[in-house]
């Protein structure tokens, strides 16, 4: 009699890997219109951004917000997502960061940043980027013909250094400087487009597609 084979083991899980996009400015150079409320194909803004990363892969998914805070969950379709208060908002990325990453639940294994002003990021590019993690990138950024841009991926081991040199305007700067040799660059530059959205007439040229 043939024995009977050993039952196959479950599948491992493959650990989270949290979204977490900033939303918070205030768009002074757009005349104090909220990014994350600006219209992009006919809906606010944030919610291209929670759909790029939702479809890129990520979960959970963390919005910051501080502008507007009170009318982006109103305005927007936000269901499913963890929204989280940056009341510091003004002073700039860091601060937004730095609130993001205390409220990323345990377990996931990276954080992606992602910057709600980038409507040219796709989610073939956060894909590349949980990609590169998956294989063993501690840390990772898009890159644009071989230039650092956005989004960028912290792993979790880095996250704790990442909130304590986000200050002012820096955002994670100052942790992908420092880690610069452990930093895998992934080119997205043929699936993306990484410019930022910040005057008028960036706002004019999206809209017109």
């Amino acid at each position: 009699m043939t024995p009977a084979a050993a039952p196959t083991p479950p599948p491992v899980p493959t650990p989270p890997v949290a979204a977490l996009v900033l939303a918070a400015g205030g768009g002074r150079r757009l005349g104090g219109r909220p990014k994350a409320l600006l219209p992009f194909r006919g809906r606010p803004l944030v919610e291209h951004a929670v759909r790029v990363v939702r479809e890129g892969g990520c979960d959970p998914v963390l919005v910051v917000l501080g502008a507007a805070r009170a009318r982006v969950p109103v305005e927007a379709e936000l269901s499913g997502c963890t929204l989280v208060t940056n009341p510091d908002w003004a002073e700039g990325m860091g601060g937004s960061l730095r609130a993001g990453l205390a409220a990323v639940p345990p377990g996931c294994s990276g954080v992606l940043v992602f910057l709600v002003d980038t409507p040219g990021v796709t989610p073939a590019a956060v894909a590349r980027l949980l990609a590169a993690h998956r294989s063993g990138a501690a840390l990772a950024a898009a890159g644009y013909a071989g230039r650092r841009g956005h989004p960028v991926l912290i792993g979790a081991a880095h996250l704790a250094e990442a909130a304590a040199g986000a200050r002012g305007d820096a955002g994670a700067r100052e942790l992908l400087n420092r880690r610069r040799a452990e930093l895998r660059l992934v080119e997205c530059g043929d699936i993306a487009v990484p410019d930022d959205l910040d005057t008028p007439a960036d706002l004019a040229r999206w809209s017109a597609g």
